[in-house]
């Protein structure tokens, strides 16, 4: 057995404001081996970005890391507690090892400087090349997202792009240094149907070819469906349901997964109106006691005052329920 590329445990992210100590990250912990790739799915303010800006150090003041370990191991198999590292290490680490693609790529581009200088930039910052070797691995990466004419692009300004080149242009840099890890936070949101496909295509190709583990971070059912392997579910900071995207998506066991699922468009009959979860996610400034999912969950009881247990079944699959739900459909 290899060693997994990533290895979360009990990570506990938290923000202390005045209003409170808000748990963004509660407890959450899972592994993503080399070459799969892992969907991090959830509502808006379910926590999976920050669990991404956890693992790479990305947690500014008044937030902060609290607790658990995040183990990277490397092509050459070294293991390393990213919690450990000194702020040199990490920036070593963070572009090299592991590369971050954000939703918003003017979080990656400088605005007043040309592509070609940005992208030889990251290449040379770890790896001692020449600036002509480094270009052409440029003008590769470019050519791999589906950007035309690359020599052109390659001295352009961001803004001379649209708001899908930009994003393309961000993907390619997170390409360029063929990270262990790549954490893709919603980065196709941005481009259409057709683009969005020729993405998802190169990352599952790089992803087999390079061992590279990926972590998606979406609300988009349908993108995790056709691009990863296995799929965790994210509600009020914590997991509530993890395992094989397949045994996920087709047999729900957490009532929030198969409201999720249930909501979507493709999912209704044509000329019925949209199903939805009832009711909002919880602050979390302000959770409810036991699972945070009960009050719009029709199947609490009493029980789901205490915190449920996340059990792991046989088949590897996890599970923080006391009423699944296929265990109420038979029952019904």
């Amino acid at each position: 057995m290899t060693q997994p590329t990533l290895v979360v445990e009990n990570l506990k992210t938290q923000f202390f404001t005045r209003a409170g100590v808000a748990k963004a990250v509660d407890d959450v912990s899972f592994t993503v081996g080399r070459g799969e790739i892992m969907g991090l799915v959830g509502e808006s303010g379910s926590g999976k970005s920050m669990t991404g800006y956890s693992i790479m150090g990305l947690i500014d003041p008044p937030g902060k890391v609290v607790d658990g370990r995040i183990a990277l191991t490397s092509r050459d198999g070294v293991t390393r507690d990213l919690r450990t590292l000194t702020a040199a290490q990490q920036r070593d680490v963070r572009g090299n090892r592991i590369a971050m693609i954000f939703q918003d790529p003017m979080m990656t581009l400088n605005p007043v400087l040309r592509i070609d200088t940005q992208m030889i930039e990251a290449v040379r910052a770890h790896d001692n090349v020449s600036k002509a070797a480094a270009r052409e691995r440029a003008r590769n990466a470019l050519a791999r997202v589906g950007i035309p004419s690359p020599d052109e692009r390659l001295l352009a300004y961001p803004h001379q792009f649209s708001g899908g080149m930009r994003q393309r242009v961000a993907i390619a840099i997170a390409l360029l240094n063929k990270p262990d890890l790549i954490i893709a936070d919603e980065p196709t949101t941005a481009l259409d149907v057709t683009i969005q496909g020729q993405i998802l295509y190169e990352m599952q190709t790089l992803c087999r070819e390079s061992g590279t583990a990926l972590i998606w971070i979406t609300h988009d059912l349908s993108v995790v469906a056709g691009l990863a392997d296995k799929v965790c579910v994210m509600y009020a900071g914590k997991i509530v349901e993890s395992g094989d995207v397949r045994q996920v998506l087709e047999r729900p066991g957490h009532p929030y997964t198969h409201g999720l699922i249930g909501s979507a468009p493709s999912r209704n009959p044509r000329g019925t109106p949209l199903r939805q979860i009832p009711g909002m996610t919880p602050s979390l400034l302000n959770l409810p006691g036991g699972c945070s999912f009960r009050n719009r969950c029709p199947y609490a009881t009493e029980i789901c005052k205490t915190d449920p247990p996340l059990d792991t079944s046989p088949d590897g699959r996890q599970l923080r329920c006391f009423h699944p739900v296929h265990a109420q459909q038979e029952a019904a």
